[in-house]
Order: C-alpha cells, then sequence, then structure tokens
C-alpha cells in the first residue's frame, strides 16, 4: 500500500474543518502505519494533472493531482468513495462501502 502527501493533507483538512481534530490525528496515524510509502507532489504530476484535467469532465483539480501522481508512479488502483476517478484512463477504483 501507498499514499501520497496530498492524501495526508487532505486529512487534516477535512476532519479539522469538520471540528474533529482528535480523528484527524488518529486517522493520519493509521494512513501512515497502513501505507508506509507515502509520495510527495511533483512538478511532473501537477503536469500530468493538469492534462488529465483538461480532457476529463467532471473531474476536480484535487482528483487530478491525485490521478497524475498515481500513473507517473504506475499505480493504478486506489479505494475511494469518489466516482470522478472512473473517468480517468488507467485509475482502477475499489469503492469504499
Amino acid at each position: 500500500m501507498c499514499t501520497s502527501a496530498e492524501v495526508l493533507q487532505e486529512i487534516l483538512y477535512r476532519y479539522t474543518a469538520l471540528g474533529t481534530a482528535d480523528l484527524a490525528d488518529r486517522v493520519y496515524d493509521l494512513f501512515v502505519g497502513l501505507a508506509p510509502t507515502v509520495f510527495s507532489v511533483t512538478l511532473a504530476d501537477t503536469d500530468l494533472a493538469k492534462r488529465i484535467l483538461l480532457s476529463t469532465q467532471g473531474l476536480s483539480a484535487r482528483d487530478a493531482v491525485h490521478a497524475g501522481m498515481m500513473l507517473n508512479r504506475d499505480v493504478s488502483w486506489l479505494a475511494t468513495f469518489d466516482r470522478g476517478f472512473d473517468r480517468v484512463e488507467g485509475v482502477n477504483r475499489v469503492e469504499l462501502r
């Protein structure tokens, strides 16, 4: 398993925005424990994200960055509720329930 600095940032942002900093702390630590490989965002990732974003209807910029990071590292599977990833060629989504 792997994750990215962008995913960890989203965890911190979302849980603190909801007023649940204690969950931000726990979920962050859980992700880091489960996924010892944490990728950084690079210029190559954002360059690819831009191309993905401009060619994919209904995808957010944040999701395009995730997809760019994945594709640049030959990571083809992710677990998410976000169906926007279904529109990105080369990205396979495992439905969370």
